[in-house]
Parts: structure tokens; C-alpha cells; sequence
């Protein structure tokens, strides 16, 4: 009898040794080496520039970095983005297939496990690019998406401040005459503005941009900035 149980405790530390082994393996490979300094100095790249050629420099920076970090979402997350900056900025003829390969990086990012309030909200962010091919045709119905896709990120995450962004923008190209313009969107902006001042990532990694548009905004509009 001692010696059965002396062999299922020794079955039993086996199974966990291995488990431990596999999940410092997944660590490894999910963050190896200079992959955050690698990824902080890449993200930083593609906020600071409009450029489509540079975006797409960093955006293929991030297929490396997948390679490196399989497990991470954040590298086809801002992939995503890219993407998408890319496409308000490059030529028009180009936007729809930008924007294809921005949804099926952030369709990767969420089979990753991403967090779901900023994938939405990324989401709601292409739906939005989408109208520049043709806004009189696709205006009404893809601001419609962009606002059901930031209310449910809004929903998921009341503190994340993206999503309020997304509607606020959504009210300013809104042409007046259905209720949107700069006068309507202006307390929604602030109201981003509370949501960003409060504002913590969740890492150095984590989605933490925005906050530059709505300031602009506001200073544009003669609002008080503190």
C-alpha cells in the first residue's frame, strides 16, 4: 500500500513538473527577450506618424513580432491599427483592402483572447474608415456599425475611454442637418476627455492612444483644457 501511494505521488510531481515546464515554455515564448522593448519602440513608430508607407513598415514589424510572441494578441491588435491609419491616409482606391487586412489581423487578436472592450472598439474604428470610399452611400450604414461596436465596447469597459472617441467622432461627421456637426460633438469629446484623464493601461503594451485627438479637439473648439 505505501508503496502505490509512493507511486502516485511521484506520478503526481511528474504531472506537475511538466505542467510547470510547458507554462514557463508558453511565458518564454509568449515574451521572449527584448520582445517589450521591441514592441514598446514599434507602437510608438506607428503613433507618431500618418505616412502609409511607414505604417506598413511597422505593421510588417508586428508579423515579425507574432513570430517571436504566437500567444500575444497585442502584436496583431496593433497590427490592426495600423492598418487602418494606413488606410485613412493612403490612396482611396486602396482603402477596402487595407482595411480586409486590418479586420482579419483583429479577427486573429480576438481568437488570441484579446481584450474584447478595445477590440470592439478597433472594430468600430475600421467600420468608420469604411465610410471614405463613398460617404454618401455607406455613411448611414457603417457610422451604424461603428456606434453598435463602440456602445457594446462601452458596455464591456465603462472606463476605457476609446470607445467614447469612436461616438464622438461619429457625432462630428455627422452633417448637421441629422444632428451631428462640432457643436453636438463637443460634450461628448469632453466627456472622452474625463474618461482619458482617468485613464490606466493595463501594461506598457497595452492600447493607450486617443487622447491626442480629443485634446485637439477641444483646443480647436475654444473648450477649456486643464
Amino acid at each position: 500500500m505505501k508503496k502505490v501511494l509512493f507511486l502516485l505521488a511521484l506520478a503526481a510531481a511528474s504531472l506537475s513538473a511538466s505542467a510547470q515546464t510547458k507554462t514557463a515554455t508558453a511565458t518564454t515564448q509568449a515574451a521572449p527577450a527584448g520582445y517589450q522593448s521591441m514592441m514598446a519602440a514599434t507602437i510608438q513608430e506607428l503613433m507618431q506618424t500618418g505616412d502609409p508607407a511607414a505604417l506598413k513598415a511597422s505593421a510588417a514589424k508586428l508579423e515579425r513580432a507574432v513570430t517571436v510572441a504566437p500567444t500575444d494578441w497585442l502584436p496583431r491588435y496593433f497590427q490592426a491599427y495600423a492598418l487602418t491609419t494606413c488606410a485613412n491616409t493612403g490612396p482611396l482606391k486602396e482603402t477596402d483592402q487595407v482595411l480586409d487586412q486590418a479586420e482579419a489581423a483583429l479577427a486573429q487578436a480576438r481568437r488570441l483572447g484579446g481584450d474584447e472592450s478595445e477590440l470592439l472598439t478597433l472594430q468600430a474604428r475600421i467600420d468608420q474608415s469604411r465610410i471614405r470610399v463613398d460617404f454618401m452611400g455607406r455613411g448611414q450604414e457603417y457610422a451604424g456599425r461603428a456606434t453598435e461596436a463602440a456602445n457594446r465596447a462601452r458596455a464591456l469597459n465603462p472606463a476605457n475611454p476609446r470607445p467614447y472617441l469612436i461616438l464622438a467622432n461619429n457625432v462630428y461627421h455627422t452633417p448637421t442637418a441629422y444632428g451631428g456637426g462640432a457643436a453636438a460633438a463637443k460634450s461628448l469629446f469632453e466627456q472622452a476627455k474625463v474618461k482619458f484623464d482617468a485613464f490606466q493601461p493595463a501594461s506598457v503594451l497595452a492600447p493607450n492612444w486617443g487622447k491626442n485627438q480629443v485634446l485637439d479637439f477641444l483646443k480647436s473648439s475654444g473648450a477649456a483644457i486643464n
